[in-house]
C-alpha cells in the first residue's frame, strides 16, 4: 500500500466515524426545517416559536419515523435567538401528557408533564444557552436550552374520537410568548446549498451546523479531531482537495451501512425483543426540570454513546427516556427469523405490561418505520383498544398478520401487518418498576403453523 493510499484510507475511516457522530445533528435539523415548511403528519407547517397541533391521531399519511398512534402531538420548533420564551401549560387533570425538550444534537434535556411536574397548571421560562440569570416571571421555572434551536414534542393521551374536543381545548391553552420585543424573525437553521453528491451535502451540513449549534464541551473535542477532513473550518466541503472528497464519499457509504446494521444489532435481544431501556441515555451533560441526573440513565463511554445516539435518531427520532416511556421493538420471531407479512404470528402477553399510564404495540413497515395502511384503520393495539378480548387468565393473545383472521376472537385482537417485512414496537408510558429493573419479560412472537391459520385476505371495511 502506498503512503498516499494509506493516508486516504485513514481519512476515509475518520469520515465514517464523523458520519456517525454528526448524523443525529444533521438528521434532527433536517426534520426541524421540514416541520416549519411541511409540518409533521397531522401537525401543519408551523413557524418557529409557535406550537403546531395535530387534531387527530397519526396514520399512514404521517411519514415520520416511528410516529406513535396513541397520542396527539403538539410540536414547537424553538429559536431562542429572539430571547427567552414564556411557556404556559394548563391543568390537565388525570390525563397523561408529556412535553419533551430536545436540543439540536437530540439530547432529551427536560420534561414537563404528568410524571415530571404533575397535572397542575405551570409556567416555564425557556432561555438560550448564554442567558445570564435575569429575573424570571413570578412563579416561572427556568429551563435552559443547550442549543439556540431546539424542539418541544408534546404528547396528549386520547381515549378515542369522542375525547378529541377535550384534548383540543388543552392544546389551545398551551402557549409560548416572546418576552422581549423583536422585529427580526427567528433565524432558524442556516440554509446549506446542496453539494455535488449526497455524501458531500451531508458533510457540508455537518460542518456548518456543528459550528452554529455547538455540542457539549467533550463532544466539541471529538469534533476537533475531524479537522484533517475539513469538517471544522470555513472551507465548503465541495471545495476540499479531491482526495479528501473521495474519502468523505467512502466514509459516508461505510458509516451509513454501519448505522443501518446497528439498528438490528446494537441492543441485546431478550426473547427476540430489543430491550431498549437505555437507548436514549446518551445525554450526560444537560439536566433541566424532569430530566433525571442519575448514573442509571447515563452512558458516558464515547465508543458506544455516539453509535447509540445515531441509531436512536434513525430508528426513533425524538424518543423519550425509558423512565418516561419505554420502547421495545422486535424484528424477529421466536426462531430468530425476520418478521414478514407472508406469515401469521401470535403474541401472548401474560401478564400485560405493568404501567402507570398505558401501553400499546404499534406496527411499522421496513425500511421506513412508517405506520401501515390496513382495511380496519388499526395501526396499534393496546390496553385502550376498544373491543379487544382477554384470555380467561387475564392475559391477551394478539394475532399479527397481513391477512384478516376469520376467528372472531383473533379478529378482535388483530394487529394488521404489511405484506412484506415489518417491525412491531411496544410502548409503555410511565413504565412500572418491573419494566425498568428488567424483571418484566415479554414472550417472543410465535409463528402460527400454516395448518392453524384462520385468516382470510383483507376485506375493505365498507363491504365487510
Amino acid at each position: 500500500m502506498t503512503e498516499q493510499v494509506a493516508v486516504e484510507h485513514g481519512i476515509a475511516e475518520m469520515a465514517s466515524e464523523a458520519y456517525v457522530v454528526g448524523f443525529p445533528l444533521v438528521f434532527d435539523l433536517d426534520q426541524v426545517q421540514r416541520f416549519t415548511r411541511e409540518g409533521l403528519g397531522a401537525v401543519p407547517a408551523t413557524p418557529y416559536n409557535v406550537f403546531g397541533h395535530a387534531r387527530s391521531l397519526a396514520g399512514p399519511e404521517s411519514t415520520f419515523v416511528s410516529i406513535n398512534n396513541d397520542t396527539v402531538y403538539s410540536v414547537a420548533q424553538l429559536d431562542l435567538g429572539v430571547g427567552p420564551l414564556l411557556l404556559e401549560v394548563p391543568a390537565v387533570g388525570d390525563r397523561y401528557y408529556v412535553l419533551q425538550f430536545v436540543d439540536a444534537w437530540t439530547n432529551n434535556f427536560a420534561y414537563v408533564g404528568s410524571r415530571a411536574t404533575g397535572s397542575a397548571q405551570g409556567r416555564y421560562l425557556l432561555v438560550p444557552p448564554a442567558w445570564e440569570d435575569e429575573d424570571a416571571p413570578e412563579g416561572a421555572t427556568v429551563i435552559r436550552f443547550p442549543t439556540r434551536v431546539g424542539t418541544i414534542v408534546g404528547r396528549w393521551a386520547v381515549a378515542g374520537e369522542d375525547d378529541l374536543p377535550a384534548v383540543h381545548a388543552l392544546q389551545d391553552a398551551l402557549t409560548l410568548t416572546q418576552t422581549r420585543e423583536s422585529f427580526a424573525p427567528a433565524a432558524g437553521v442556516p440554509e446549506v446549498e446542496a453539494a455535488p453528491s449526497e455524501a458531500l451535502t451531508f458533510f457540508e451540513r455537518m460542518r456548518v451546523w456543528s459550528q452554529e449549534f455547538p455540542p457539549a464541551e467533550h463532544d466539541r473535542r471529538a469534533l476537533e479531531t475531524y479537522e484533517p477532513i475539513g469538517l471544522t473550518g470555513s472551507t465548503p466541503v465541495g471545495e476540499l482537495p479531491e482526495e479528501v472528497r473521495a474519502a468523505l464519499e467512502e466514509g459516508y457509504a461505510v458509516g451509513r451501512q454501519a448505522l443501518e446494521s446497528a439498528l438490528h444489532t446494537a441492543v441485546p435481544l431478550v426473547d427476540g425483543w430489543q430491550v431498549n431501556l437505555h437507548v436514549f441515555d446518551y445525554n450526560i451533560d444537560y439536566f433541566e426540570v424532569g430530566a433525571l441526573d442519575d448514573p442509571q440513565w447515563q452512558r458516558p463511554d464515547p465508543a458506544t454513546r455516539y453509535a447509540r445516539r445515531a441509531a436512536a435518531a434513525l430508528g426513533g427520532l425524538w424518543g423519550n427516556h425509558a423512565y418516561e416511556a419505554a420502547y421495545f421493538p422486535t424484528y424477529v420471531d421466536a426462531d430468530g427469523e425476520a418478521l414478514t407479512g407472508e406469515r401469521t404470528y401470535r403474541l401472548r402477553l401474560h401478564p400485560t405490561p405493568p404501567v402507570g399510564a398505558f401501553w400499546s404495540i404499534t406496527m411499522y413497515d421496513l425500511p421506513h418505520y412508517f405506520l401501515v395502511d390496513n382495511p380496519i384503520g388499526r395501526y396499534s393495539l393496546g390496553d385502550r383498544t376498544p373491543g379487544i378480548v382477554y384470555d380467561y387468565d387475564g392475559g391477551l393473545t394478539i394475532t399479527i398478520s397481513a391477512a384478516r383472521p376469520t376467528d372472531p376472537k383473533a379478529a378482535a385482537n388483530w394487529l394488521p401487518a404489511p405484506s412484506g417485512a415489518f417491525r412491531p414496537l411496544l410502548r409503555m408510558y410511565a413504565p412500572g418498576p418491573a419494566v425498568l429493573d428488567g424483571s418484566y419479560r415479554l414472550s417472543p412472537i410465535e409463528r402460527v403453523p400454516a395448518s392453524d391459520n384462520d385468516t382470510t385476505p383483507p376485506i375493505d371495511e365498507e363491504t365487510d
